[in-house]
């Protein structure tokens, strides 16, 4: 700011405006004395926003992203995540295959892309993260800002366990043949014998549970640390930590490869896959409607759902990485951008995994034969069946499929009451197919599986585990982002030591993750953690900015940020489809959690099966006290608000109360003093406004020291710094 520039007192009007840019933006045009003014701006950079932070004596540059591809491949990296590739296929199989995309695609355009423009663009006109910004759009709903921080660190302390056990199947990789490919043998002195808990389930899953868990046969069996996954989980925190300690200068750069690698071996695989047999009827499986499904609600609650937590709206991310742009920036363009891409990632990650698991039902479907044709031939040869049922043209070292079938028709047809005592296994691919997994499931054991069919299978183990690290890394910037940007807006620390200080205690506390009962708590924390949580904050989201803050004047406000208003369609989305959309799916959400008790899947090892059991009472209070803990900020902030139990303390660092106003003329009537113009005096000589204080802060060039000095710490460049008790604080 110029050393000599003139200081005009503004009329109070609306809320606040946070760069000099914005404020002569909304200035009249035809203001003469406005014109005149040596307020100047000619020093600042096109591409540049001037923050003038609370609490600080200096102007501060908010950081930007070098340029909007980086900004879009931060959104895509949060937004196409593990659930992706392991959860919407399952949903896309379960829900009635290609029919699941209609009501998905039906919500994403009704409360997906809408709810996503939403929170980019209070990012975007604020500038602020999560905490900032919902203090500014209705202090008394301020906890929303502190319950997205809150979710955020539930969520980042077990996502990143998920990274950890992919970089520890990732260094396990490379090997010929690869660990899970066969069951390990047991010696003793004479012989040697599979391992009996292998051999009754199968290589991969004996594998994930007793090798890479060694998992415990309930969450109240602690068994110690799982020394290995500790050590990959603090490699996670360590890549986490330095990706983010400098802010979006450090993880902006990583997104580059985090963001685009899983789309090359997403191609990769499914290009492989087609080539193998097998795929082609996976992929139908996949896609072939059933229609009546469509007409169920659960189809339109889960795909509610999967659009709500796929664009990871409600987190915090979103809006900290919208707040890093220019406030021109057509915000409204990247929320159809993202959101169509995130919709096709998850239709390629589908392809991919139903191509993959075509083939491994195909094996699979030839291993059945292969052992009933054994099964066959020995009925045959003890007479129990006759050779006269048998076609001629039929080999029985080299039977496929289709032969197979034509000769078990046959026995149907002959020995009908008798062929199910015959204890032949059903082989058809459907049944296979139909063996709905998701998750963890998917990923570390039916997909493994599958690839250790592949030729050259280390290869492709390599690259599907270190696709699903680059996936988790960038949906945890994302959540990592939520809770620095918002914390360093409003408490003013240093990014670097915030940034090292969370990631230090969420490894600590992360360790209960990495027990031989860990997995348990995965569980636990991602059932309760988020899900409730997260929809109550969306709701309050939503009714802040269409309702308190008010849709009318959202829409001029981005109508000055855009340069063009934002379709009619949103207005209506906003103000009365997505509340009640939002509102029909939480009260769905609480009775489908009022009538399942809280359970999870236990590995029993003795019987090598999983097993549903139900929590322990310290494991009840331990789910209510997730979900309770996440909203506890809401009602907190409000009630502290509503009866001003807050002392409004000047000297809070986080205090932030001033409003934006309009130069008016200069009124030199003495009657009339609260909307006078201050002309042709430097700040030192400006009367104050109220006794004994004044609303300007000195610019630091000035040599004058009797300068009182603003009770917030801003510079004197036309905010009139609020020291009133009816305009809101935020004092939190």
């Amino acid at each position: 700011m110029p050393k000599n520039s003139k200081v005009v007192k503004r009329e109070l009007d609306d809320d606040v405006t946070e760069s000099v840019k914005d404020l002569l933006s909304n200035e009249d045009s035809g203001d003469d004395s406005f014109k005149k003014s040596s307020l100047m701006i000619d020093d600042v950079q096109e591409d540049k926003d001037i923050d003038i932070e609370e609490g600080s004596d200096t102007e501060e540059e908010r950081p930007a992203w070098n340029s909007k591809l980086q900004y879009i491949l931060a959104q895509v990296g949060f937004s196409v995540g593990l659930g992706n590739v392991w959860r919407f296929p399952y949903l896309c199989q379960k829900n009635g295959g290609g029919a699941y995309l209609v009501p998905y695609l039906i919500l994403l355009v009704v409360i997906g892309i809408p709810l996503f423009f939403l929170e980019l663009a209070v990012g975007q006109r604020i500038r602020r993260g999560s905490i900032g910004v919902w203090n500014y759009i209705s202090p008394r709903l301020g906890g929303i800002g502190f319950a997205s921080c809150v979710v955020c660190f539930f969520v980042a302390l077990y996502y990143n366990v998920i990274i950890g056990w992919s970089l520890f199947y990732f260094s396990q990789s490379f090997q010929q043949p690869l660990p899970w490919d066969q069951c390990p043998l047991v010696k003793n002195k004479t012989t040697a014998f599979v391992e009996p808990e292998c051999e009754k389930s199968s290589a991969t899953t004996f594998y994930w549970y007793r090798e890479a868990l060694d998992i415990s046969s309930s969450i109240t069996e602690s068994g110690g640390l799982n020394w290995r996954m500790v050590v990959c989980l603090l490699s996670a925190w360590v890549m986490v930590c330095l990706a983010m300690i400098k802010g979006i200068q450090s993880s902006g750069k990583v997104m580059y490869f985090s963001s685009l690698f899983p789309y090359v071996v997403l191609i990769c695989f499914l290009v492989r896959a087609l080539l193998l047999k097998g795929s082609v009827d996976g992929i139908s499986h996949m896609f072939t409607p059933k229609l009546e499904i469509m007409l169920e609600p659960k189809v339109w609650r889960e795909a509610a759902t999967q659009v709500f937590f796929a664009l990871g709206l409600g987190f915090g991310g979103v809006i900290a990485f919208s707040s890093y742009n220019k406030r021109d920036n057509n915000c409204h363009f990247d929320a159809v951008l993202v959101s169509f891409i995130n919709f096709f990632t998850s239709v390629l990650a589908t392809l991919v995994v139903f191509a993959v698991l075509g083939f491994k039902a195909n094996i699979m479907n030839e291993k059945c034969v292969a052992l009933n044709t054994d099964k066959i031939i020995g009925f045959l040869n003890s007479g129990v069946l006759s050779h006269d049922l048998i076609p001629h043209h039929m080999n029985f070292s080299s039977i496929n499929t289709e032969d197979y079938h034509q000769m078990t028709d046959i026995f149907k047809g002959v020995k009908e009451t008798e062929f199910s005592s015959l204890g032949l296994d059903p082989c058809d691919i459907k049944d296979e197919l139909n063996k709905a997994v998701q998750g963890t499931g998917l990923a570390f054991i039916a997909f493994t599986e599958a690839m250790t069919h592949f030729p050259a299978s280390p290869f492709w183990s390599v690259m599907f585990f270190l696709m699903l690290v680059n996936l988790g890394l960038g949906s945890m910037f994302g959540t990592i982002e939520g809770i620095i940007t918002p914390l360093v807006d409003t408490f003013k620390v240093r990014k670097e030591f915030l940034t090292v200080g969370c990631c230090l205690l969420a490894f600590s506390i992360g360790l209960i993750f990495v027990q031989r009962s860990g997995n348990y708590f995965v569980a636990m924390f991602d059932d309760y953690s988020a899900t409730l949580p997260l929809l109550i904050v969306v709701v309050l989201e939503n009714i802040a900015v269409a309702w308190v803050y008010g849709t009318d004047k959202f829409f001029e406000d981005l109508k000055d940020m855009l340069g063009f208003s934002p379709y009619r369609f949103y207005y209506y989305m906003w103000k009365y489809v997505s509340p009640l959309v939002l509102l029909a799916l939480l009260a769905a959400s609480i009775i489908q959690m009022g009538m399942n008790p809280p359970t999870y899947s236990a590995w029993i090892g003795e019987l090598a099966v999983e097993k549903t059991l139900s929590y322990p009472p310290w494991g009840l209070a331990m789910c209510v006290t997730l979900v309770a803990f996440a909203i506890l900020p809401v009602p907190v902030v409000f009630i502290l608000r509503y009866f001003n139990l807050i002392e409004e303390d000047s000297n809070s660092l986080s205090a932030v109360s001033y409003k934006k106003g309009r130069i008016i003329q200069e009124n030199s009537s003495p009657e009339d003093d609260d909307t006078s113009l201050i002309e042709g005096r430097t700040p030192n000589e400006v009367p104050s406004p109220m006794p004994g204080k004044s609303i300007y802060r000195e610019p630091s060039s000035s040599t004058t020291t009797d300068m009182d000095t603003a009770p917030n710490g801003r510079y004197g460049i036309g905010y009139l710094m609020a020291d009133m008790p009816d305009m809101p604080e935020s004092d939190l």
